[in-house]
């Protein structure tokens, strides 16, 4: 399996439910092999599977989940 990183800028995060809404989101897209959310810096680092999960996806799930990707 091919990984790639990603790096997000999310904004609207305020507290560890925040955190934990974007990590719960991203985690369960299938090619997700890592997630980390940085609440205080306001970003994520995904490892992710680009034959199985697109960065467009990624950001559609943390727009579902009421956060904005910069």
């Amino acid at each position: 399996m091919v990984k790639q990183e990603i790096h997000l800028s999310i904004s609207g995060m305020s507290c560890a439910h925040c955190k934990a809404a974007v990590e719960k989101a991203l985690q369960g897209l299938p090619g997700v092999a890592r997630t980390e959310v940085f609440l205080e810096e306001g970003r994520a680092v995904v490892e992710i599977d680009p034959a199985r999960v697109k960065v467009e996806e990624l950001k559609m799930k943390i727009e579902e989940a009421g956060y904005t990707v910069d």
